[in-house]
C-alpha cells in the first residue's frame, strides 16, 4: 500500500498551487495536505482550506492573518493561521511533512525552500529564483540535509524524465552530450523589432499556449524566464552553459530534449498543462492521473528555430551571468523583478527591461556569496541600481 504524502504547498493560490491542489484531490489516498501558504487571495486560500482540510493556513503578515482569522472562523473551519517568514519556514521544515511544492513567485520563495532542504524534505520546486539567486547555497544544503529534490518547470522536468533513472550527476557518465531547453518564443516571436518598444502590458501578458500569471508572462515575452532556466539546468543537472542549448518550439508540444552522444535524442511531449509535471513529481516514481487529456499528434506540425538575441537580449544577459557566476544571476533575477513590476505598473517601456537589467549587472559587485545575506544584500542593490536607471530613462 503506498504511504499517504502530508504536503506543504507553498504559494497555494498561484498557478502552480492551485494545479497541485487539482492533482491532488484526485488521489485523497495519496495526499493529504497540511499546510497552504498564500499572499492577498484570502477567499481563495480559505476555500482551499475547506476542500482539502489543511490544518494551517500563512499569509505574509498580521493584518492578513487577523482577516484571515475572521473569514475561517465565519466557515466554520479550525485551521491555524499563522503569518510572516519565519511561519513559511516552519511549515517547510515541520516534521509531519513530507513533501514540500515550492511555488512562492520571486525572491520570497527562497528561504521557505532552503528550509526544506535543510530538513530533508521530498522539494517539488517550482520556484525559479532559488536556484538562480542561491544556487550554490541552495545545492550545499540539499545535500547536507539529504532532501531530495524534483524540478517543476515543465523544461526541467521534461530533462528529469529524459535523463537515465540513475543519473547522480555526471552527465558525461550518462553519455549526455547536450540539455535542449525548448522555448515557445513567447507572444513576440515574429513581431518586427522596431515595434518592440511600443509593446504594452497587456500584450506582453497575453501568452500564446500558457496560462501563467503577468510576471511570468512578461519573463516568457523577453525569454528571460528561459534565461532563468538555463541557470537552474545548470545547477539541477551539473550542465557548464555551453552543454545547455535553448530551441524555440513554438507549439509548446516537446518540453525539452536530451542529446545523447550517440546521435540518440530523448524528448518528453505532453499537452501543454503543468499538470503533467506536477503529477510526475508527485507520484514519483509512480505515474499518477493528472487529470490531463492525451496528446493528439495527428495533423500537428512541429517546428523549431534558435534564438535571435537582437529580439530576446534578456536571454544573451543570463547565459553571460551565468558565465560570470557569482552573485550576478541574483543581480539579473532581482533587477529583472524591478523592471518587470515597473513595466507592468504601465512606467517603463517593455525594451527598458533587458537595458535596466544590462545597466544594474554593470554597476554589480562580483564575488561567491557566502550567506543568504550576501545574496540578500546583492538583491536590494540590484533593484535600487534597476529602479535608478528606469527613473533616468523617465527624467530623460
Amino acid at each position: 500500500m503506498t504511504k499517504v504524502q502530508n504536503l506543504t504547498i507553498l504559494g497555494a493560490t498561484g498557478t502552480i498551487g492551485v494545479n497541485t491542489l487539482d492533482v491532488v484531490a484526485r488521489h485523497p489516498d495519496r495526499f493529504n495536505v497540511v499546510a497552504l501558504t498564500a499572499g492577498n487571495q484570502l477567499e481563495k486560500l480559505v476555500a482551499q482550506c475547506r476542500q482539502h482540510q489543511s490544518r494551517y493556513a500563512v499569509v505574509l503578515d498580521a493584518d492578513a492573518a487577523t482577516r484571515l482569522r475572521d473569514l475561517l472562523a465565519a466557515a466554520g473551519l479550525q485551521t491555524q493561521v499563522l503569518y510572516g517568514m519565519a511561519a513559511l519556514e516552519q511549515v517547510a521544515s515541520m516534521p509531519e511533512v513530507d513533501t514540500v511544492m515550492a511555488a512562492i513567485v520571486g525572491a520570497a520563495g527562497l528561504r521557505p525552500a532552503m528550509a526544506a532542504a535543510r530538513a530533508g524534505k521530498r522539494i517539488l520546486l517550482a520556484n525559479k529564483e532559488t536556484l538562480v539567486m542561491a544556487g550554490s547555497l541552495f545545492m550545499q544544503a540539499v545535500a547536507a540535509g539529504g532532501a531530495e529534490l524534483l524540478p517543476i518547470d515543465s523544461e526541467h522536468n521534461a530533462i528529469f524524465q529524459s535523463l537515465p533513472r540513475e543519473f547522480d550527476g555526471d552527465l558525461a557518465a550518462c553519455g549526455v552530450r547536450r540539455i535542449l531547453l525548448t522555448a515557445s518564443g513567447g507572444p513576440f516571436r515574429t513581431t518586427p523589432l522596431a515595434d518592440l518598444a511600443q509593446v504594452t502590458p497587456e500584450q506582453a501578458c497575453a501568452h500564446p499556449n500558457w496560462v501563467m500569471g503577468k510576471k511570468i508572462s512578461v519573463d516568457s515575452a523577453t525569454m528571460m524566464n528561459k534565461g532563468l532556466e538555463v541557470i537552474e539546468a545548470h545547477w539541477l543537472f551539473n550542465a557548464a552553459p555551453e552543454q545547455i542549448q535553448v530551441v524555440i518550439h513554438p507549439q509548446s508540444v516537446i518540453h525539452s530534449m536530451v542529446d545523447y552522444l550517440d546521435g540518440s535524442v530523448i524528448a518528453q511531449l505532453g499537452n501543454p498543462d503543468m499538470r503533467t509535471p506536477i503529477a510526475y513529481a508527485l507520484g514519483f516514481p509512480d505515474r499518477i492521473d493528472s487529470g490531463v487529456s492525451a496528446l493528439d499528434l495527428f495533423g500537428r506540425g512541429l517546428t523549431f528555430e534558435a534564438p535571435d538575441y537582437d529580439r530576446f537580449p534578456c536571454l544573451k544577459l543570463a547565459f553571460d551571468a551565468l558565465a560570470q557566476g557569482g552573485m550576478l544571476p541574483a543581480v539579473l533575477n532581482a533587477a529583472n523583478e524591478s523592471a518587470v513590476a515597473t513595466f507592468l505598473a504601465g512606467e517603463a517601456g517593455y525594451s527598458d527591461i533587458a537595458a535596466s537589467i544590462e545597466y544594474a549587472l554593470a554597476h554589480a559587485i562580483s564575488g561567491e556569496p557566502g550567506s543568504l545575506d550576501d545574496l540578500v544584500e546583492a538583491d536590494a542593490q540590484a533593484r535600487r541600481d534597476a529602479e535608478a536607471y528606469l527613473q533616468k530613462r523617465k527624467v530623460g
